[in-house]
């Protein structure tokens, strides 16, 4: 079984390195807004990007910053804190260092729904289709977690990550079947699927920004008792913790963001499996920290992403989700070949 060191009480230095530490990340973060604002296929100088901002008058490229970088910049961050919170919540308490909502097949799942919704119901608004997303995730997650048990409550990390990549596998085909027996499905999700962050108006932001916001403070509201769940259920409850009431509010938020996430921008992974590994150096076990520093690391990761899309294959964009791939892909492979050395 996968586990986790407790959280240690953080001495003074160590405080002050996680503080100095998410100072960094939040600097990122509005750097890489600023990128955003101005990298792209025509780049915008710095001064008309600022003018578009705070003194719009329509006059040179201030309009695609208005019109286009805007809403595609506050989309990458709502959806990367969306992964980066969610991922790092599967991994606290499923205990497994290797979960993602993409590699567990949650992404798939609301995907699937949100095809069915266009293909069937001819719902094509954010506003409709979205409620198909969290009972997609709600849906993959539930599946997985099910096959995943050896017991009647017991979860095997390892047997939920094998079932979450045959979910996952089974999900995405049916979805791409309906695409292809159903042509305006398919015209409607070409780009949606593969991850991209353009061609969006600044209203999914607005429709997604409440659930991810629900999601957010539900993980606020279980960081507390993360790093003694993360010990195992038996542990968890001789040291006074609610195991159960943490895994369900995690379940919540988990549907929430993921499902929130995917109607937004379509499937987009690794990001929710990088970011806690990443951030472990500056913070430890402690998940509380953990989850702080995804709120800045992981949008910054995402535009990051969106960016070098923009600019690696000019004049034509590759979408976020497939860089985001090309990097996840290689870190997987690490982090399996890692805990397969620390087994002996």
């Amino acid at each position: 079984m996968i586990t986790y060191q407790p959280a240690a009480p953080p001495t003074g230095p160590v405080r002050r390195r996680r503080g100095f530490g998410l100072a960094i990340a939040a600097t990122l973060l509005a750097a890489m807004c600023l990128a955003s604002l101005a990298i792209g296929t025509e780049n915008v100088s710095l001064p008309t990007v600022w003018h578009a901002v705070t003194d719009y008058r329509d006059i040179g490229d201030q309009w695609i910053v208005r019109d286009l970088r805007i809403p595609r910049t506050a989309l990458a961050l709502l959806v990367g804190l969306a992964l980066g919170l969610s991922g790092t919540l599967i991994q606290a308490v499923g205990r497994n260092p290797l979960a993602d909502t993409e590699i567990l097949g949650i992404n798939a799942g609301a995907a699937l729904f949100v095809v069915s919704a266009i293909a069937f119901f001819g719902l094509t608004g954010i506003w409709t289709y979205i409620w198909f997303a969290f009972a997609g995730a709600l849906f993959a997650m539930v599946v997985v977690y099910l096959v995943g048990m050896t017991g009647r409550v017991t979860v095997a990390p390892v047997r939920v990550l094998l079932a979450g990549v045959a979910v996952g596998a089974v999900l995405d085909g049916i979805g791409f079947v309906v695409r292809l027996r159903n042509p305006r499905a398919f015209d409607n999700m070409r780009f949606w699927d593969a991850g991209a962050l353009d061609g969006r108006s600044l209203e999914v932001a607005v429709a997604i920004s409440p659930f991810i916001a629900l999601g957010a403070a539900l993980c606020v509201i279980v960081s507390r008792s993360l790093n003694v769940t993360a010990l195992g259920e038996d542990l968890a409850k001789s040291m006074g913790g609610n195991a159960a009431r943490t895994q369900a509010l995690s379940l919540i938020a988990v549907t929430l963001l993921a499902g929130a996430a995917t109607a937004g921008a379509g499937p987009i992974g690794f990001v929710g499996l990088m970011v806690p590994h990443a951030v472990r150096r500056f913070t430890g076990p402690d998940w509380r920290w953990i989850l702080a520093y995804a709120c800045f690391v992981a949008p910054a990761l995402l535009l990051g992403a969106d960016i070098v899309g923009r600019v690696i294959i000019r004049p034509a964009e590759l979408p976020a989700g497939i860089v985001t791939a090309f990097l996840g892909a290689p870190v997987l492979i690490w982090l399996i070949r890692r805990r397969g050395t620390d087994r002996g």
